[in-house]
């Protein structure tokens, strides 16, 4: 037998109140007195009552729901992000729709479109690249968007980061300063801002300070997975490098696997930085050295600013450098 819905209405009949009464107790207004409120949370937990979200949504304009697109459900450093997220969406009574977008660009602009006509107060994008399609999606929606470990060139998106040229060229640098002069750069796609613009320019920083050639045969283009790092390891020794900066700890924990399944010895033989500082560069043998980046950090903030827009409240800035730091682990001398 179907479940009978419950409305406000039920509600405000069973405990003898106005609808206006029922609707005061359900968002916490203070102006009802406490025996009136006593008598109609006990009404609401009798009957199982839920207000709806939607009703209230078109009532107010605002449904209090915050749409999060990541591109990849399955990486922990999205997953970490969307913790941080969480919580400051709790705290401020947001509703989060989660939404993974993992296969290719065709999904994700599906995606953000289900997730826009949901009527969503605001949006958190951690997709690496905004293209023309998508830029103009978020233009014509009006809704408020942050970025959280995704950059905009531009700077006209909200977003929330570290330093990723500064970052960058410190782990190469660090791996100068131990004799390597054929470094390895191995990154997701390119053509997405934070690969092609950011960390590339701070590899390529740090061997021009050390007045080493860069040598375009020493970047290889690759996918985030674990299998991916496996299968480019004989390409990278092949091309004569002796350590590499990785842009994700799945493809460094591939990549360290591969390494180890031919003989090789890590640090002795390789040296090995990758980029997140994820749960995965401490339960692999040996522990990867890593740019930590505060994740939980740049999604608590990203959804504060996103909060910051939605209430129309002044922004000082609205994009936000997270400081980095490098955890030295057994991946390098």
């Amino acid at each position: 037998m179907e479940k009978q819905t419950i409305t406000i209405y039920d509600v405000a009949r069973e405990a003898s109140v106005s609808m206006a009464t029922v609707s005061r107790v359900v968002n916490g207004n203070p102006n009802v007195r406490p025996d009136t409120r006593e008598k109609v949370l006990k009404v609401i937990e009798k009957l199982d009552y839920r207000p709806n979200a939607v009703a209230r949504g078109l009532a107010s304009h605002r449904t209090t729901t915050v749409g999060v697109l990541i591109p990849d459900i399955t990486n922990i450093f999205y997953a970490s992000l969307a913790r941080g997220i969480n919580d400051v969406a709790t705290m401020y009574k947001y509703n989060i729709i989660l939404a993974s977008a993992d296969e290719g660009k065709h999904k994700v602009n599906t995606v953000l479109e289900s997730i826009l006509a949901k009527q969503v107060d605001g949006l958190i994008y951690m997709g690496q690249n905004i293209d023309d399609s998508i830029r103009k999606e978020l233009d014509r929606s009006k809704t408020p968007v942050v970025l959280a470990g995704t950059v905009d060139p531009s700077g006209k998106i909200g977003s929330v980061n570290i330093d990723y040229v500064a970052a960058v060229k410190e782990a190469t640098a660090r791996l100068i300063s131990t004799g390597n002069q054929h470094i390895a750069f191995v990154t997701g796609p390119l053509s997405d801002p934070i690969n092609g613009q950011y960390r590339l320019k701070g590899y390529q920083t740090a061997l021009a300070d050390a007045k080493i050639a860069y040598d375009e045969s020493l970047v290889f283009e690759t996918e985030y997975s674990y299998r991916a790092g496996e299968a480019v390891w004989d390409a990278v020794k092949h091309a004569g490098a002796t350590a590499a900066v990785i842009t994700d700890d799945e493809l460094a924990v591939g990549f360290l696997n591969g390494g180890i399944d031919t003989g090789a010895k890590i640090p002795e033989d390789f040296e090995i930085i990758t980029s997140n500082n994820t749960i995965l560069t401490e339960i692999v043998r040996p522990k990867l050295t890593s740019i930590a980046q505060p994740l939980y950090d740049i999604g608590a903030v990203a959804m504060r600013l996103l909060t910051k827009m939605m209430n129309k409240e002044e922004i000082e800035q609205n994009t936000v450098m997270l400081p980095h730091s490098i955890i030295t682990r057994n991946s390098t001398k």
